[in-house]
């Protein structure tokens, strides 16, 4: 029996969209879900400098960058590089899954922030999920995050 494939969403932005200026809500998920893959110190690190490492090549910025056991959470920018959103969001998972062996899910979830979303209410959720999944009783307990700027930062209303 042959399995249906889930069908992919265009990627494109349209054209009257400038995605320096964009903020995307990005989440990845690992392939096997309900196992800690990657809440876990020495992989944290490694994943936190494989993200800073881009950061420093200028190929995104990340706001705010959250692990799960089985999935991930960012706010990430995308600077001019000349290369898509899709292409270095596929990049990381393809690299990381070659060097640190974590099994991605095929594809990942992105939303741009439209006008009336902001940062604070997409950072807010994102740092509330290890609370609502209570795996830490306050946000400011889960070690698995990372910031851009290297501190838990205010975010603009």
């Amino acid at each position: 029996m042959e399995i249906p494939r889930r069908k992919t969403l265009p990627r494109e932005i349209p054209s009257w969209v400038d995605p320096q200026k964009e903020i995307y809500f990005i989440s990845i998920n690992c392939e096997e879900r309900f196992k800690n893959q990657l809440a876990l110190p020495d992989v944290s690190k490694r994943l936190f400098e494989t993200v800073r490492h881009r950061q420093e090549k200028f190929l995104w910025w990340p706001y705010l960058f959250l692990l799960m056991p089985d999935h991930l959470h960012a706010l990430l920018s995308f600077p001019a590089s000349g290369k898509s959103l899709k292409l270095v969001v596929s990049k990381w998972k393809e690299w990381t899954a070659k060097v640190l062996g974590i099994v991605w899910q095929r594809d990942f979830f992105e939303h741009r922030l439209r006008h009336d979303e902001s940062r604070r209410e997409k950072a807010d959720y994102i740092l509330q999920n290890p609370v609502r999944k209570k795996l830490v009783a306050r946000a400011e307990d889960w070690p698995f995050v990372h910031f851009g700027d290297g501190e838990r930062r205010q975010f603009d209303r």
